[in-house]
């Protein structure tokens, strides 16, 4: 844990040629009405994606097995048209650990909708920077680069910054795919609206979050419960000066529906005052879960 925020901290334009990979994924492809297709194959998909993500080197700093970075993606094959064309939705979870402790926090967990590619059993999985080579590559790739940014940004005040660039180089080369997903204009919840959104200087509030939230309160809650209780309280005005220009952002659903219960067991504990704090701004930023927050008055 030291070691991953020194490398943050102070190492974050440096380009370390090491071998040990980022992430520990965990993936799992499961269906959802469909009949008549080789298992087999959902199985040689799985185990290509998990390969993909865990085996590729996506950056040049150096983890060691325990620090490698905690995610879920749960891909649910609702279509398949002919022998190699899929599509459903992605559920991914990216977890951080919370420092001396065995607590890992979300940091996001969020669903693609719009999961469309082409697979062929047991063929190689190659993806080539700034170069849309297929849509499966591109959309790992994008979500592999964008977790690195969050991470790293819960450790360091905008050290996502050069994942955030990747990701946008992947979205960039995608925009001719005719593929979903990668394009401003098909709605407000996409990758390309999430990454727009996050990297915004306009709503840097989020990234201020991430880092507050993450590493002045939560960390330090292990030694000093108040202190780290009552950063990871004002931290939430971030939340508010988002909402106030823009509501209803994406990233920012993201991170309010992400947190919510993490909020509401932190603050069983807190002064009154505090709660009451909370449950002011958490209210206004989330409208449609007001009487969740309430939940803080109930036990300790």
């Amino acid at each position: 844990m030291h070691k991953r925020i020194l490398i943050a901290i102070f190492s974050l334009f440096l380009t370390i040629n090491m071998s040990a990979q980022e992430f520990l994924c965990d993936i799992s492809v499961q269906l959802q009405g469909i009949r008549g297709v080789d298992p087999s194959i959902f199985d040689a998909m799985q185990k290509s994606m998990f390969e993909f993500m865990n085996n590729r080197k996506w950056s040049g700093y150096n983890f060691k097995m325990e620090e490698r970075i905690q995610c879920t993606m749960l891909f649910t094959i609702t279509g398949v048209k002919g022998s190699d064309e899929f599509s459903g939705t992605l559920n991914i979870v990216l977890q951080r650990p919370v420092y001396k402790s065995d607590y890992a926090s979300p940091v996001i967990n969020m669903i693609d909708n719009d999961i469309h590619f082409k697979y062929i059993p047991y063929q190689s999985m190659e993806f080539v920077e700034n170069t849309y080579t297929d849509n499966l590559t591109s959309i790992l790739a994008y979500y592999s680069y964008l977790m690195l940014g969050l991470d790293f940004d819960t450790f360091s005040l905008y050290g996502g910054d050069p994942f955030y660039e990747k990701a946008q180089s992947v979205v960039n080369s995608a925009q001719n795919s005719n593929r979903k997903g990668w394009q401003a204009f098909e709605g407000p919840k996409n990758r390309n609206q999430f990454l727009a959104g996050i990297t915004n200087s306009s709503y840097n509030n989020l990234r201020m979050f991430l880092y507050e939230y993450h590493r002045r309160g939560l960390d330090i809650m292990s030694e000093d419960v108040e202190a780290g209780r009552s950063v990871c309280g004002k931290s939430l005005r971030h939340f508010k000066a988002v909402n106030d220009k823009r509501p209803g952002l994406y990233p920012l659903q993201v991170f309010v529906e992400t947190k919510r219960s993490e909020l509401i067991n932190i603050f069983k504990k807190a002064t009154p005052a505090e709660k009451t704090a909370m449950i002011n701004i958490m209210k206004d930023v989330d409208p449609a879960n007001s009487s969740t927050y309430d939940g803080v008055n109930k036990g300790r």
